[in-house]
């Protein structure tokens, strides 16, 4: 298929596309509490009192509540022992208990109220006089700040390790919502490459993506669309592009499905590839392959980041960050965060474990000219890699034969 060449516009696209939210099973209660449990063994295990969950993916992988960050105060305590304690903001009582899958203790503070001195004192009642509470890594400052002020009778630490080790071992419920997320994003994806046009600029293609979605039953997605030079920078230019022949296209998307993320990038040629853009295409592919092959249960994640490299160098790009070549890091984990632990990068000694989900993503960079980005998720099983998304196929045909 020879992306251009009697495509279909986005408005007949978004015709053909139809809801795939039929079957989602959301987390169950149970899996919420073995969640916490496991905490609490973590907690008593490292010597802490409590953990400190903040408006955060955290409080949302614990709990279920997902809540927007502001100005206010609004989490939870997790005890090493005993039952979990919700605070909310007085006049958001009734919304927090609304949202509240288990527990019934909510502790709350007035808006004239310092919010920290309700954490503290909330400590103190469950029996923790002092003792080293564990803080949700997205804690905001001023509230991490209020802490140390309000509870000098207790030390805070980071619980960063308690978090990443709980949520970067995925279950078989949460790989079957990420498997939905992606299933939709790639569904979108085939919908984009056959409706790309001559002269449709990167502002509208984004719209087409963010629409596709919502016909879909998406209510959120996040996406980047890339023409012509404009591929070569990982995050993208500060200005739209138009859509010629002959232009390398990069499109990054993703969307929610019960808060968990899919991830997807695909990069091809609009219309016939020259010579130039099929050499590092294939460079690029070959590298995605193999991270792929790299990812065995207990190598460490470094390791796939060094295979996909490796590639890279063997072609004369690099080496190491420099460009042309790959600057950043192979890959990063996924799940209620789109970017969360393991990430796949050289010294990340963490041995990938089954459940464990992450892109590789070795992008092949080439400023003045071109970038290639080929990213799709893989999550290991007790039998090795597997792909949420089957990579590409060929830079003429990166979809399958009809791109259906």
């Amino acid at each position: 298929m020879t992306l251009g060449v009697g495509g279909s516009s986005f408005a007949e696209e978004l015709e053909k596309l139809k809801p795939m939210t039929d079957g989602i099973v959301p987390i169950a209660v149970a899996e919420f509490q073995a969640r916490i449990e496991k905490a609490q063994a973590l907690l008593r295990a490292q010597g802490l009192a409590a953990l400190y969950l903040d408006t955060s993916t955290s409080l949302h992988y614990f709990t279920g509540i997902e809540l927007k960050l502001s100005e206010r105060l609004h989490g939870a305590i997790i005890p090493a022992e005993g039952e979990l304690v919700y605070l909310s903001p007085a006049f958001e009582e009734p919304k927090t208990r609304e949202l509240m899958r288990f527990g019934s203790d909510v502790r709350c503070w007035e808006e004239h109220e310092e919010p920290t001195e309700l954490v503290v004192e909330t400590l103190r009642s469950m029996g923790m006089e002092s003792g080293s509470i564990a803080l949700d890594p997205a804690t905001p400052f001023f509230i991490a700040d209020g802490l140390q002020r309000a509870g000098n009778r207790y030390t805070f630490t980071s619980a960063r390790g308690i978090a990443a080790a709980c949520r970067q071992v995925k279950s078989a419920a949460e790989i079957a919502l990420m498997q939905r997320a992606m299933d939709i994003t790639f569904t979108v994806h085939k919908a984009a490459a056959r409706a790309l046009q001559v002269g449709v600029t990167t502002t509208e293609t984004k719209a087409f993506l963010e629409q596709a979605h919502r016909r879909l039953g998406m209510a959120a997605t996040s996406g980047a669309v890339q023409f012509g030079e404009a591929t070569a920078y990982p995050h993208g230019v500060p200005y739209p592009q138009t859509l010629a022949e002959g232009d390398m296209v990069l499109i990054d998307m993703g969307t929610w499905v019960q808060g968990y993320r899919s991830d997807i990038t695909r990069t091809y040629v609009f219309g016939t590839p020259s010579d130039r853009q099929r050499q590092i295409w294939n460079i690029e592919r070959e590298a995605e392959l193999a991270g792929f092959a790299a990812a065995r249960l207990g190598a460490p994640c470094e390791a796939v980041d060094a295979a996909a490299r490796g590639v890279i160098e063997q072609h004369g790009f690099g080496p190491g960050y420099k460009v042309p070549g790959l600057p950043h890091r192979t890959g990063h984990g996924i799940g209620l965060d789109v970017h969360e632990e393991a990430f796949i990068v050289r010294g990340n000694r963490q041995p990938l474990l089954e459940g464990m989900c992450f892109s590789i993503e070795p992008m092949l960079c080439i400023y003045g000219e071109f970038g290639v980005r080929l990213e799709d998720i893989a999550y290991m099983t007790a039998d090795g890699p597997r792909w949420f998304t089957q990579p590409c196929h060929s830079v003429d045909d990166p979809f399958g034969i009809e791109a259906a």
